[in-house]
């Protein structure tokens, strides 16, 4: 597992725009399928954003056209463009990576986003 930790998270209000970030401590970090869960409080961890090692990138249908995942390898960073806020994106966002042959995925310990006039 690689330590990850996430920032950028906050107060916005609706049809605004945050940009989290995680840093991974890994020499191996791009190789990483990377990506960022959230989980809003009574509801289950979703998967919102994934990048491959090859740069494919996956999106939850809710955030289509407005979030944007991206990568830093010389940074061991991941990013989450999130545009045109929503009341319903507020919730934790965790990190996430894993790497083939990787029994468990590694976790930021998550970052509290709030949409809210």
């Amino acid at each position: 597992q690689v330590p990850l930790v996430e920032s950028g998270g906050g107060l916005v209000q609706p049809g605004g725009s945050l940009r989290l970030s995680c840093a991974a401590s890994s020499r191996f970090f791009s190789v990483y399928t990377m990506g960022w869960y959230r989980q809003a409080p009574g509801t289950e961890r979703e998967l919102v954003a994934l990048i491959t090692s090859a740069y494919i990138t996956k999106y939850v249908d809710s955030v289509k056209g407005r979030f944007t995942i991206s990568r830093d390898n010389a940074k061991n960073t991941v990013y989450l463009q999130m545009n045109n806020l929503k009341h319903e994106d507020t919730a934790v966002y965790y990190c996430y990576g894993k790497k083939f042959g990787d029994n468990l995925a590694s976790w930021g310990q998550g970052t509290q986003v709030t949409v809210s006039s």
